[in-house]
C-alpha cells in the first residue's frame, strides 16, 4: 500500500458509500448477477431490468464490501442506465488496464472520486465489482 487510509476513504467516498440505498436489488428484476472480488472478498449482488434492446433500464444492487466497492458500485448504478453489454465490456477492459497503470482514467461519471484506489491493489477487486457482476447478469 503506498498511499494514506486517509487520503483513500475521503468523506466523498463515504457519502457515495451511503447512496446505495437508492438503488436496492430487487429479485423479481429478470436480470441477476453476483461478483466477488478474489483479493479483498467483498461480494455485489445486481438485478437487472433490461429495455427491449437489452440496455439497462433500471437497476438494483447489494454490496458486502468496504466503502471503496460500495461506492464503486453508487458510480456505476448513476450512470448504468442506457448501458449494454458491449459497451460495459469496453469499460471494465479500461477500468483494469486504468488500475494496472496502463492508461488513463476511463471515461465513466463519477470515477475520480475514488482514483486513490488506483495506489491500493487490495481494493482492485473491490472498484471492478459493479462492471463484473452486470456483465455476470445480463446474456
Amino acid at each position: 500500500m503506498t498511499g494514506s487510509p486517509i487520503k483513500l476513504y475521503t468523506p466523498e467516498v463515504l457519502a457515495l458509500a451511503t447512496q446505495l440505498a437508492r438503488w436496492p436489488l430487487d429479485p423479481a428484476m429478470p436480470l441477476q448477477g453476483r461478483a466477488r472480488s478474489q483479493s479483498c472478498g467483498s461480494v455485489l449482488s445486481i438485478s437487472i431490468e433490461p429495455d427491449e434492446c437489452g440496455a439497462i433500464a433500471a437497476i438494483g444492487l447489494s454490496a458486502q464490501a468496504c466503502a471503496i466497492g460500495q461506492a464503486s458500485a453508487a458510480i456505476f448504478a448513476e450512470a448504468a442506465i442506457g448501458q449494454r453489454r458491449d459497451t460495459l465490456s469496453i469499460s471494465l477492459a479500461s477500468l483494469e488496464a486504468w488500475l494496472r497503470g496502463d492508461g488513463a482514467i476511463p471515461d465513466w461519471p463519477g470515477l475520480e472520486s475514488i482514483a486513490a484506489a488506483k495506489d491500493y491493489p487490495a481494493r482492485h477487486g473491490a472498484v471492478l465489482l459493479p462492471w463484473k457482476s452486470a456483465l455476470d447478469a445480463l446474456p
